[in-house]
């Protein structure tokens, strides 16, 4: 008879230790190793069991592989469709993370709902009962009759009644809830989370059904489980939003159907959550007449640009150490900024505190918010507003050179769209022929861009 033994595995990262200990050595993380039964390999090993087959293997020309289209069907939500690069893609397996209650669920069913009478979807729930669903979708005005669910957390049981019914959606939620008999683990551990979801893809590869998996996240933000499950699928979907706020926001972090870091945004309601096709309108809400310290940038997020207000405080720290405080924006890169314009741009806020905060919540990662972010501190700093219609982007280099960014003529025209009479740029961005109805100012060096903005 075959002995079991036991492994100890990371919850957070899925490293496996031949002993307990309190610290992951993979992944630094406190308290997440367990342990876990596993059964003994059979003796003889792959020297035993030999290469049997691989002479009947043949190897293939890419111009001879026949190539195989599936159906790709628009979900009917616009900012869904636009995250998943235009829709459903037939066989295809997308991971949906967010924070508890932020809208996942909610989205779910009104994916189905908005399928109904073109695809068949299927919803399985392994968190909530029927009834619980029932409520929520009645709440949502949705047509209950639309709606086909299942409550199960047991592998094996789902994937025999998405054999029978074989609909074009599955959507299970969520992948931690689902256990295989197969395994003597816990559910949500690392095993089960990994060997259900590999399950679930190879189902979605064979049968041609898109799958739909909903992941919890932890407290740092990523999806909970080992990494690999995002590298099992071929779409990652993040929800993000502040708490309290209406806003929400459906980020691509991964597709292999469509392009990455594409944005949707949506606006929580009685109703469910509601698309929103102009976000650069409802970002710019509110927006007071000329606050000192705020400054609108042309960001670019996916495929279309967006404009948003970011503000900057800054005023003198009680600390010996200064605090910098940066919400949606890298802080690393806010330090490194605050330097270039103490250097180059004359004004010292070593002994300030200074925080920067995108308005919305949102979460830019580009080098075009530089610009925005540095005339926020110097406009916070000196008490002095830029104009209402002023709107800038570019990069700030180490020499205090402003730099061209990618798909300038874009972000002109979407400036010029919602308003802004001026423009501040890199002068190595300027389009040949200037647009009407806009003027823009190029600049090379951090200095000129203040002179330009405080003029």
């Amino acid at each position: 008879m075959s002995r079991s033994r036991s492994l100890y595995q990371c919850q957070s990262c899925g490293a496996s230790f031949a002993k307990w200990q309190g610290q992951c050595g993979d992944c630094g993380e406190w308290n997440t190793i367990v342990e876990t039964p596993q059964a003994a390999a059979k003796a003889g090993g792959l020297g035993a069991r030999g290469w049997t087959g691989v002479d009947e293997l043949a190897l293939a020309r890419l111009d001879a592989v026949e190539r195989e289209r599936g159906w790709r069907s628009p979900v009917g939500i616009g900012e869904l469709d636009r995250v998943l690069g235009g829709g459903l893609v037939q066989g295809s397996v997308v991971l949906i993370g967010g924070d508890p209650g932020i809208g996942k669920s909610t989205l779910l069913l009104q994916a189905i709902a908005a399928l109904a009478g073109r695809l068949r979807g299927i919803y399985v729930s392994g968190e909530e009962s029927l009834a619980q669903l029932a409520a929520r979708a009645e709440r949502l005005g949705i047509e209950l009759g639309t709606i086909e669910c299942l409550a199960q957390t047991r592998l094996e049981a789902i994937i025999g009644v998405l054999e029978r019914e074989r609909p074009a959606l599955a959507v299970i939620d969520s992948i931690q809830t689902i256990w295989s008999e197969a395994l003597t683990a816990a559910p949500g551990s690392v095993s089960q989370v990994r060997e259900c979801a590999a399950e679930l893809v190879r189902f979605a590869k064979t049968r041609g059904v898109a799958v739909i998996l909903v992941g919890h996240v932890t407290k740092e933000g990523g999806i909970a489980g080992p990494r690999v499950l995002e590298h099992m699928v071929d779409a990652v979907l993040y929800f993000e939003g502040e708490s309290g706020s209406r806003l929400r926001v459906l980020r691509a972090l991964k597709n292999r159907f469509g392009p990455v870091n594409e944005l949707g945004v949506f606006a929580m309601g009685d109703k469910g959550l509601r698309e929103v096709p102009n976000p650069s309108a409802l970002f710019l809400a509110g927006r007071a007449e000329r606050a000192p310290g705020s400054v609108v940038m042309v960001s670019r997020e996916g495929t279309r640009p967006l404009l948003i207000e970011v503000q900057a405080l800054v005023d003198e720290s009680p600390l010996p150490s200064p605090r910098r405080l940066a919400l949606g924006l890298d802080g690393t890169r806010l330090a490194m900024l605050l330097a270039v314009l103490h250097r180059h741009g004359g004004l010292a806020v070593f002994s300030q505190d200074v925080f920067v905060n995108l308005v919305g919540g949102l979460r830019v990662a580009e080098t075009a918010a530089d610009l925005a972010v540095v005339l926020a501190v110097a406009s916070s700093f000196r008490d002095r507003a830029v104009a209402k219609d002023l709107a800038v982007f570019g990069e700030v280099g180490l020499s205090g050179e402003i730099r061209p960014v990618a798909h300038g003529e874009e972000r002109i025209r979407e400036a010029r769209q919602h308003g802004f009479s001026s423009l501040l740029l890199p002068k190595a961005n300027l389009p040949r022929k200037a647009p009407a109805g806009i003027r823009l100012v190029g600049v090379e060096r951090l200095r000129e861009a203040l002179d330009a903005a405080f003029s």
